[in-house]
């Protein structure tokens, strides 16, 4: 898992370190509307549980609004939000609608948490008061370090090109596919590590492209992979490569950087946050496939270049927060709404 799923599991495997527990209550898959109609459900099963606080995600805050609209919280609420209102992954239409309904909820929170000052400074813009803004960044510490030798991801190529993402259509991975086409065989080889089936016609379409002869042999599929393998691909890997339309954040560019390795993509969402163009990667106009093959070339054949940029890279991932920083600020900003005394609402 990564993105929003990883941060919540990370925070609560340390919660006791903070005096508290987090525990999950779902909502069923299935239709939007059948979801949110057991919305009442969800929460009577939340505070039965001896909850002192409920967190709600982002991703199901649209489904409680018509709920909160009529019914009383009885708990202070802080919503942490991994994606703008409206989220990122919908059709234009849905996005206005859960754009709406997302607000909606949000006004029942005593205190907004978001994973990045960008979407601090989107909301902001929108109307919502700086006083209840906090921004709470994920950490770039995927796991310990991997001990003994790191794997060959290089084979017979000059440099190992590394992408974890979802295989879903925002990230870009055709994009990526059609740049990485352009360089020589001997540039280097593509490693994809994410999961293939998150989006089924998109990685269809990517399977198409794989199989095509001017990338037969030089792109290797891992699918998901443990947090430990990850920081395993990120040791032997010489060059990070993602180009996001959009990320509210962006955890896997700094995971990278803090392992020393460039980073290229679109100039575009957070990215623009955590590098600059030439120093700790190269970010490349969106859209741009002729660009992004032109920044991968110069840093499998420039070794001094690419050796810069890692230096620089590694520098900046290392400033950038840890897991424990980000559970200290999660668990002090809880805090701070519980001591504040009563419900929203």
């Amino acid at each position: 898992m990564t993105g929003g799923y990883l941060y919540h599991r990370r925070l609560a495997d340390v919660a006791p370190r903070y005096g508290g527990e987090i525990r999950f209550v779902s909502f069923s898959d299935g239709l939007v509307l059948a979801a949110a109609r057991r919305a009442g459900e969800v929460m009577a099963r939340a505070r039965s549980r001896g909850a002192d606080l409920i967190v709600v995600d982002s991703i199901v805050a649209s489904l409680l609004a018509p709920w909160l609209a009529t019914h009383r919280l009885g708990l202070p609420m802080v919503a942490i939000l991994h994606q703008p209102p409206g989220g990122i992954d919908h059709s234009p239409l849905a996005t206005r609608v859960r754009a709406a309904l997302d607000r909606s909820t949000y006004r029942s929170a005593r205190r907004l948490l978001t994973a990045s000052q960008a979407l601090a400074d989107e909301l902001e813009s929108s109307g919502v008061p700086r006083h209840r803004l906090r921004v709470v960044p994920p950490g770039r510490d995927v796991a310990a370090a991997p001990e003994g030798a790191t794997p060959d991801l290089r084979a017979k190529g000059r440099v190992a090109f590394l992408c974890v993402a979802n295989w879903v259509a925002r990230k870009g991975i055709l994009s990526l596919l059609n740049a990485y086409a352009r360089l020589p065989p001997e540039a280097g080889i593509l490693h994809l590590v994410g999961d293939q089936y998150k989006d089924r016609s998109y990685a269809a379409r990517i399977m198409a492209r794989l199989s095509a002869a001017d990338l037969s042999g030089r792109v290797v599929a891992h699918g998901p992979v443990t947090k430990e393998r990850v920081a395993a691909f990120y040791a032997g890997a010489d060059v990070f490569v993602l180009p996001s339309w959009k990320e509210p954040y962006g955890t896997v560019y700094g995971e990278a950087m803090a392992a020393g390795l460039p980073v290229v993509g679109w100039r575009a969402g957070n990215l623009v946050n955590l590098a600059e163009d030439g120093r700790q990667g190269a970010l490349v106009p969106p859209g741009d496939v002729e660009g992004l093959a032109s920044a991968m070339r110069r840093l499998a054949f420039d070794d001094a270049y690419r050796l810069r940029l890692a230096a620089s890279a590694r520098r900046r991932g290392e400033s950038l927060p840890t897991w424990d920083d980000t559970a200290g600020l999660f668990f002090s900003n809880l805090s701070e709404v519980l001591n504040e005394g009563g419900a929203v609402r």
